[in-house]
């Protein structure tokens, strides 16, 4: 199977240019937005963490333990690392709800992982309704280079804008002819759609590939059933810019009864203009 790569220079990308990528191609790569000394602090952190396998292979090692965002240091600043925030708020506004945190570790002989959607409308056996909600985006912080032969990121784009049945979040494929390959320096964050099909190709190098996995949504966009609430007194111990980013994670902003008029309609909403796309 060959595997379309890229020729995108991602450092000089407007916000503008960022932003009709990730909404119409369903990702973005974002370079740099980690320094070699925060990765190296990352990653003495992730040292330390308990780890499992998957059901498909002892070399994929995914954490073991829950609530990452707890953990605090760098690891619980990493939710509010600016390069990074700085591009959702352009892209969802200012409140923005982080759903889920967890770490991926990918050794050599990892098969690699199958085309999947991470966000599924009506909830699902393995992740309940946590990742229901109807946007959703995720954040891969690569903490080692990704190359063609150490589980390269892969993604088939605009699969996400699909009204077909093979577009279905719950289906998966092996391998897709249009599929796209990206690789990275360690450092880059990719973000991408979760109701986009993505997934990695094999660890076929001498050397692991880690990552750190951060889910956001928008504060309107709750999971379609009621799911178990975050702690608030641990919350509460956090460091005061991360706790906004904590909020319930029941956060839903709906009104079914409103009728066609409603009281003090705005005339003007800069995160719908059709020339968001061009913004610098």
């Amino acid at each position: 199977m060959n595997h379309n790569t890229p020729d995108i220079d991602w450092a000089n990308l407007t916000m503008g240019e960022r932003v009709k990528h990730l909404e119409v191609e369903g990702y973005i790569v974002m370079p740099d937005v980690l320094s070699p000394e925060h990765v190296k602090k990352l990653k003495n952190e992730t040292a330390k963490l308990q780890t499992r396998r998957v059901d498909y292979s002892e070399k994929q090692r995914i954490l073991n333990e829950k609530n990452l965002e707890y953990k605090g240091g760098v690891l619980t600043d990493l939710i509010v690392h600016a390069p990074t925030t700085n591009f959702l708020k352009t892209l969802c506004g200012d409140e923005i709800i982080m759903m889920k945190y967890t770490y991926s570790r990918a050794e050599p002989g990892h098969p690699g992982i199958n085309f999947h959607c991470d966000a599924m409308n009506y909830g699902s056996n393995e992740f309940s309704d946590a990742l229901s909600c109807p946007k959703m985006l995720r954040v891969l912080y690569y903490l080692d280079d990704l190359t063609p032969e150490v589980s390269p990121f892969r993604i088939i784009p605009r699969t996400h804008l699909s009204f077909h049945n093979q577009a279905n979040p719950y289906l998966r494929y092996k391998e897709h002819p249009e599929q796209v390959m990206v690789t990275c320096k360690a450092g880059t964050a990719i973000i991408f759609n979760m109701y986009c099909f993505h997934g990695n190709l094999p660890n076929v190098g001498d050397r692991p590939r880690e990552a750190l996995l951060i889910s956001y949504r928008p504060s309107w966009a709750g999971p379609i059933n009621t799911i178990p609430s975050r702690d608030p007194e641990k919350v509460a111990t956090m460091p005061s810019e991360v706790q906004p980013y904590l909020g319930d994670l029941n956060t839903r902003i709906w009104k079914p009864d409103e009728g066609n008029i409603h009281t003090d309609m705005p005339s003007a909403a800069e995160g719908i203009n059709p020339s968001r796309w061009d913004r610098i």
